[in-house]
């Protein structure tokens, strides 16, 4: 099994990164579609030929990186198993204590840091990347306290998540995943709530906008379109970033409309109030709401696709790998490389689904603000800043992009402007 293993990683990976490589570098087109030439979508009429250079360079090797590491995980928890760590970390639970609410986190935690510490040089690859592109000025220092925090966060909600679902499993053998999704419907509803007012400030310092007159403004379209805010507030990431955002989360009480410090330095109130807007659309379209019940009812998918598969997966490999049946908690790599390949196959439905729902936060906020050329020039900036590839190659587009291009959300402001009486 081993040399099974090593001996398809070391031919099939290779080929694949190689692929993907001439996808990207040589079958794509760099250029600009014929339809876009001369117009505002194009980046020849708002961006310098070295900025536009360093766009593409930015953007085909950030998505050369994405694309080329996707499998990394998948493969180290296809290795765990097949080399026998799995093993290692259940007996070494097993050795610390007899209650399973102790050595199911205890293994989460192992198999988290083996994890961290593999995938470690992709993440300081993206950093080392975009430092050099000039997007990132974060320091190391502090990049890497956000990446203790996010492993933190995430070992904790794991290792619930996990300790609850073997539960089940040995409880409810055939509706574990029917009551695991039914108790994951209120933790997805808490951490829409925490986010905002919880999780976020351990990132970043969040207070009021310091611009009252600004203010003044964003909420005077907030109380136009009905949106229950009485403050805006301003976060600072000048320090991380050269790249520019907005958003408005949370719900009830934690609900709050954000602008990154970059967005407030680079652009003209005007063309902050086109941004707020867009965001404000979201809330007023009821996205937020829309998004949480689409990941309900995906996750009720999801959970059922998963319980029939690795009824089969473990049926076929269980004996292959020495695993006790699915409450084996030395089976977990594979209940986490079937979740991640399921949500990897729902990825492209998600982002179609997403970038509509942009589109339609675009065409309210140019109802609302009524000011076309904020819009565009917004988006101009965006672009320049954040090193955006304006018209990436369809398969990023199909696969990672959650937003429509920047070419086609401009090219889309401009048709309105010529169409508005």
């Amino acid at each position: 099994m081993k040399k099974t293993f090593m001996l398809w990683t070391l031919i099939i990976y290779p080929i694949y990164i190689v692929l993907m490589g001439l996808y990207l570098f040589q079958w794509s087109d760099f250029g600009v579609p014929p339809a876009y030439e001369g117009t505002a979508a194009d980046p020849t009429t708002f961006m310098t030929e070295r900025e536009l250079e360093l766009s593409q360079e930015y953007s085909r090797t950030r998505y050369f990186l994405s694309f080329a590491t996707l499998p990394v995980e998948w493969l180290i928890y296809i290795g765990v198993l097949v080399f026998g760590v799995s093993h290692l970390f259940k007996r070494f639970g097993e050795k610390v204590s007899r209650f399973s609410f102790i050595q199911i986190p205890l293994y989460v935690l192992l198999l988290s840091t083996l994890t961290w510490f593999l995938t470690f040089p992709i993440d300081y690859a993206f950093r080392y990347l975009s430092v050099t592109y000039g997007v990132s000025v974060q320091t190391f220092s502090d990049w890497m306290r956000e990446q203790m925090i996010g492993f933190w966060i995430g070992f904790v909600t794991m290792a619930v998540l996990i300790t609850v679902l073997y539960w089940l499993m040995k409880k409810f053998e055939k509706r574990w995943w029917l009551y695991g999704w039914l108790l994951l419907i209120p933790f997805l509803v808490l951490m829409m709530w925490v986010q905002p007012v919880v999780i976020d400030p351990l990132y970043n310092d969040f207070y009021e906008l310091q611009d009252k007159e600004l203010e003044e403004k964003i909420l005077a379209l907030a109380d136009e379109a009905d949106v229950p805010a009485d403050r805006v507030y301003e976060v600072n990431m000048s320090e991380e970033t050269n790249s520019m955002n907005a958003y408005v989360n949370g719900i009830g009480s934690s609900l709050r409309i954000v602008l990154w410090d970059t967005t407030l330095n680079r652009l003209e109130d005007n063309e902050v109030l086109f941004i707020m807007a867009h965001e404000i659309a979201h809330y007023v379209m009821n996205h937020l709401y829309w998004n949480l019940a689409g990941l309900i009812a995906g996750t009720f998918v999801g959970l059922l696709i998963a319980y029939r598969l690795v009824r089969f997966i473990f049926r076929k490999w269980g004996a292959t790998f020495r695993l006790n049946g699915l409450t084996d908690i030395a089976g977990l790599p594979l209940l986490y490389l079937t979740f991640s390949i399921i949500s990897f196959a729902a990825t492209p439905a998600e982002l179609a689904i997403s970038r509509n729902a942009e589109a339609d936060a675009d065409r309210y906020a140019i109802q609302m603000t009524e000011d076309v050329e904020a819009a565009i020039g917004a988006f101009q900036e965006l672009t320049i800043n954040g090193r955006s590839d304006v018209n990436p190659p369809a398969l990023v587009k199909f696969m990672n992009y959650g937003h429509p291009t920047m070419m086609e959300r401009i090219y889309m402001l401009e048709q309105e402007q010529r169409d508005a009486p």
